[in-house]
This record gives structure tokens, C-alpha cells and sequence, in this order.
């Protein structure tokens, strides 16, 4: 047999249910052969005593750039998407991917929040933090019910958006939570008619009514019943925050009656958003939320704001900064360690990073090549760690689940939310004849996230190969700088602009 060969690994496959020695053969970018005795190759990898997987599929990962991409590598991530967000305009967006090469598979949705930008201020810049930021400056899109020119001008930049190839329909609904319940609603139909999720960021989520996260839940809820869309539940740990008990048990309720509800978790308690979040903004914002002033912490210098005043002229001046949002306290909480493993332990749930871009001590965006990063650039641990972390926490040292349970919900999971929609999933997270050769081989013993709160900008280890396509990102542990074989992850053109 040509091509490569993975030789004398501990093959986990989730789908087939194998977790044996075994050898994997690649060919021209797909797997063709699972078992032993597999022949000759024209190139061999030693993976005895290693774990060889299907590699992690991550479904909300907003940096999307090359920096990004290798940090995520050595995650194990081989196809990084940006759902909850999205992009727009979205033909365009492919098409500077592509122009400029990626490390990692990658795709988005249809960005929902830059739709009500477009139709409601006439701002149409392209999708970009920057461009958030500065979008907010008018808070009619944020904080206005649509009208019924401005939602069918909403609805019609998404249907266009679908049209390119977005894999569903980002809704950012916590950072505009004046949209109106018919123009949701309409967003939601949009997407039942096209088969495609939709991925929401809730509207609250706050532990006390109104405008609570079970509030939010229970729209979400709602519109999957009344429309019948895939409503998938991003980053359902910091949405849920300390309610996250009761949160769960009604969403394990609605998908017990067979509504088409997804979620998805990351394994931190704390978030990471945009100053200009509207929660922020909230005059009740630590009774609601159960938090001082001095949980929002500056990513690019590390300051906790002291008080809502100071927050507040931050906002106005510097509304695209990066900041973390310390929510759970799990190195000290008992409590708040069990409402972490709600979320990331949720049966049926997937991983994913929610992953930020990269910045600069200059609160700058980096997306240049220098690798390592430069040592200022920071982000949060979840953008280098999620999945490493995962599996060394909750599998290996914990044991809360097993390895293929594991692997599962860092592959098919994730893989599975969007096969009914996007053709091209149906052949990852698998490890099986036919599936894409986009695989991961680690050392399970010696598997971790790295990435601190005071060091955001390492690695993680353990990940001595990475194939992307069948090419080989990482070898024995070291990166190909040059290495551009991702590819994109869309749906079926319709239109291309």
C-alpha cells in the first residue's frame, strides 16, 4: 500500500465503537483502511503507545486566522467553525480564506447581529470585532424592536448569507436582546425551511426574573417547537452560569420530547466576551448576576474594573476590547465545580473552545505569522487548552467519562449536529474508511492544557501528530510553519457573490 500509514496506535473511533491496536492508512487526503497487517507506505508514523483519533471538530471558534489555527492545532482541533457569530457578508469571507491558506478546516455561520446591523443603522462593514465595536456606538440594532421593513431586510441578508454557504444562523441574541419574538421567530422559520441550526447565544442570562437565563431557555425552547429548528445552545456553561441546575433540567425535558435541541460546553468558568456587551450595561448587573464589577477583567493588561463607573467609560471609549468574565469560581467552589460538570458532562453535549481571537498589549487583533506567538499576545486559556484540558481533567484524571466517550464529544458530536445540513461533516469525526484524514495522535498520559490566566499564549502538549486533509501539520510534535491544508467547511453554493 502507497500512501501513509499510522502504525501500532490505540485507534478510537467513536462511530464504529473500535478502541483497539490497530493501523490507519491515508490516501490522497482520505482514510481507505482501519486494521493490522495494512502493508508498506511510502511514509510511516510510529504511534505505538499512542492515542489515534478522529481530529477534534471545535463549532465555536471566533479567532479564524493563522495564529488561531496553530494554537488550536496543538489542541488537537482539525476544523475550527465560528457558528455562534458567523460572518457576513459570507461568499466574501470564503473567499479571503482561501486567498490567504489555512492550517485548519474552517467555516461560519450567517452572522444574525451584522444582518440587524445592516438593515436597522445601514452599517454594512464586514463582520469584524472592530466593526462590532464600533456598531455599537448606535444601539438601535441592540435595543430596538425591528420594524417590519428593517426584520424583512434582517431576514433577507441572512437567506443571502445561506445562500453563499453559511452553515446556519448565528444568533448573538445576548448582545441584541431588544430583538422582537416575531422577528426571531421569522429568523427561526428561515431556518427550518432551509434545514439548517441555528446557534444562540441566549438573551439573559441572569438567575433572577425578568430577563433571566430560564426566561431565555424557554424562548429557546418555544421557537424550536413552533418552527421546528435546530436550535443549537452555545457555550451552555456560561449562558446557564449559577442556574445552571435548573437551566439543564429543562432543556433534558424539551429534547426528551423529541424537540431538535443541541448543546454545547467549555471546560473554564470564565468567559470571555466584548466590553460593549449590553450585560455589562445593566445598572442591576451584580444582583442579577451573582458578580462584582471586579469579575470583568481587561484581557490585554489584566485590570479588574473597580466599579460600574469605570466600566462604563471603558465601554464608551474602547467598546471592541477583549475582556474576561469571572463567573465560576472552580478552583475554590466546591458547587461551582458541579455546575461546570453539568455543562461539560451534559449527555449528548459537545466540547467547544469558544475560542477568542489573539491580541496585542495594544488591544490590537493579531493575526501575523510569527510563531511562537509574540509574547504579549493573549487571549483566554480556552483558545490554546479546551480540549487537551478536557481530556486530561474529566477523562484521564477523573474518569468521569471514558476515552471514546471522550473523543466522542470532541468528534461525532459536533460532526453529527451538522451532517443533516452540511454534507461535508458526514465525513469527519470519524476514523473509518472513507472519512476525511483529519486526525489527531497524542500521548494520553502526557496530554495538557498549558494555557494560564497570567501565561494565555501556551501550547498545549501531548499532540505529537496532527493530519489535516492527510497532511501532516504537526510531526513529532514540531509544527510545519509552511503547512496551508485546511479546507472549507460549507454548504452547497446557491449563489456565489
Amino acid at each position: 500500500m502507497s500512501g501513509l500509514v499510522i502504525r501500532g496506535g490505540r485507534v478510537v473511533d467513536p462511530e464504529s465503537g473500535i478502541d483497539a491496536e490497530a493501523d490507519v492508512a491515508v490516501l490522497d487526503g482520505k482514510i481507505v483502511a482501519v486494521g493490522t497487517g495494512l502493508g508498506a507506505a511510502e511514509l510511516v508514523i510510529d504511534a505505538t503507545g499512542l492515542v489515534v483519533a478522529p481530529g477534534f471538530i471545535d463549532l465555536h471558534a471566533h479567532g479564524q486566522s493563522i495564529p488561531a489555527d496553530r494554537m488550536q492545532a496543538f489542541d488537537g482541533v482539525t476544523t475550527t467553525l465560528d457558528l455562534e457569530a458567523g460572518v457576513m457578508p459570507v461568499a466574501s469571507w470564503y473567499r479571503r480564506q482561501a486567498e490567504q491558506g489555512r492550517i485548519l478546516n474552517y467555516g461560519a455561520s450567517t452572522n444574525w447581529a451584522f444582518a440587524r446591523i445592516g438593515a436597522m443603522v445601514g452599517i454594512n462593514e464586514e463582520s469584524s470585532l472592530e466593526a462590532f465595536g464600533r456598531a455599537t456606538r448606535d444601539p438601535r440594532w441592540m435595543n430596538n424592536i425591528a420594524s417590519a421593513t428593517e426584520q424583512a431586510g434582517i431576514v433577507a441578508r441572512i437567506a443571502q448569507g445561506l445562500n453563499e454557504g453559511g452553515i446556519g444562523i448565528g444568533i448573538l441574541n445576548a448582545y441584541a436582546p431588544g430583538a422582537g419574538v416575531q422577528e426571531l421567530t421569522a429568523v427561526c422559520q428561515l431556518a427550518a425551511a432551509e434545514g439548517v441550526p441555528t446557534f444562540t447565544h441566549i438573551a439573559y442570562m441572569s438567575r433572577i426574573d425578568p430577563k433571566s437565563a430560564v426566561e431565555a431557555y424557554i424562548r429557546l425552547i418555544g421557537y424550536a417547537g413552533a418552527t421546528g429548528a435546530h436550535m443549537h445552545i452555545c457555550h451552555f456553561n456560561s449562558s446557564s452560569k449559577t442556574d445552571v441546575e435548573r437551566c439543564a433540567e429543562l432543556v433534558m425535558k424539551a429534547q426528551a420530547q423529541g424537540l431538535p435541541i443541541t448543546v454545547e460546553a467549555y471546560p473554564y468558568g470564565t468567559g470571555s466576551t466584548v466590553l460593549a456587551a449590553a450585560f455589562f450595561s445593566d445598572p442591576e448587573f451584580e444582583a442579577r448576576n451573582g458578580t462584582g464589577y471586579d469579575s470583568v477583567q481587561r484581557v490585554a493588561d489584566g485590570r479588574r474594573f473597580r466599579d460600574r463607573q469605570e466600566l462604563l467609560a471603558a465601554q464608551a471609549e474602547e467598546p471592541s476590547t477583549l475582556v474576561l468574565w469571572h463567573v465560576l469560581d472552580t478552583e475554590n467552589n466546591e458547587r461551582h465545580r458541579h455546575m461546570l460538570d453539568l455543562s461539560v458532562l451534559y449527555p449528548g453535549g459537545a466540547i467547544a473552545s469558544d475560542a477568542m481571537p489573539w491580541s496585542l498589549s495594544d488591544a490590537t487583533t493579531y493575526t501575523g505569522d510569527a510563531w511562537p506567538l509574540p509574547e504579549d499576545a493573549t487571549s483566554h486559556p480556552r483558545s490554546a487548552g479546551t480540549f487537551t484540558r478536557f481530556l486530561r481533567q474529566w477523562v484521564r484524571e477523573r474518569q468521569a467519562v471514558s476515552l471514546i466517550e471522550g473523543i466522542r464529544k470532541c468528534t461525532l458530536i459536533p460532526a453529527e449536529i451538522l451532517a443533516a445540513s452540511t454534507p461535508a461533516m458526514r465525513a469527519k469525526g470519524r476514523l473509518q474508511p472513507g472519512a476525511d484524514a483529519d486526525v489527531v495522535v497524542f500521548d494520553f498520559e502526557t496530554l495538557t492544557d498549558r494555557a494560564e490566566f497570567s501565561a494565555m499564549n501556551r501550547p498545549a502538549e501531548g499532540v505529537k501528530h496532527l493530519l489535516v486533509s492527510g497532511q501532516a501539520v504537526i510531526s513529532n510534535g514540531i509544527m510545519d510553519v509552511t503547512a496551508r491544508p485546511g479546507q472549507p467547511v460549507r454548504r452547497p453554493i446557491a449563489v456565489e457573490a
